[in-house]
């Protein structure tokens, strides 16, 4: 069984910065590519960044660009997700995905969220 487990999340004053950190439990890490999502009060679960298996290639949506990164380390078997410059409007829960490389369903499993406050 696949189990992504995030960790990392809480609140922060905008400005801050946070980062956020998810594993696979009883997988070969760099079999995954990986993404994170987010689901912000009262709209739907969207896609902020994705990595592929081997780190060769990331995508970062527009609204967060500049301010967010993605990475891997596949030898500690974790994805990172480091925020900076956080806006109220940041303010969500964010999910760790992951799908198996070459893998046609994206994502194919998702973490249990994490809760992601910034106040102004």
């Amino acid at each position: 069984q696949v189990q992504l487990v995030e960790s990392g999340g809480g609140s922060v004053q905008a400005g801050g910065s946070l980062r956020l950190s998810c594993t696979i439990s009883g997988r070969t890490f760099s079999n995954y590519d990986m993404g994170w999502f987010h689901r912000a009060p009262g709209k739907e679960r969207e896609l902020i960044a994705r990595i592929s298996w081997n780190g060769g290639s990331t995508y970062v949506a527009d609204a967060v660009k500049g301010r967010f990164t993605i990475s891997r380390d596949n030898a500690k078997n974790a994805v990172y997700l480091q925020m900076n410059s956080l806006k109220p409007e940041d303010t969500a829960v964010y999910y760790c995905a992951g799908a198996e490389r070459y893998s046609s369903t994206w994502p194919q499993y998702w973490g249990q969220g994490t809760q992601v406050t910034v106040s102004s």
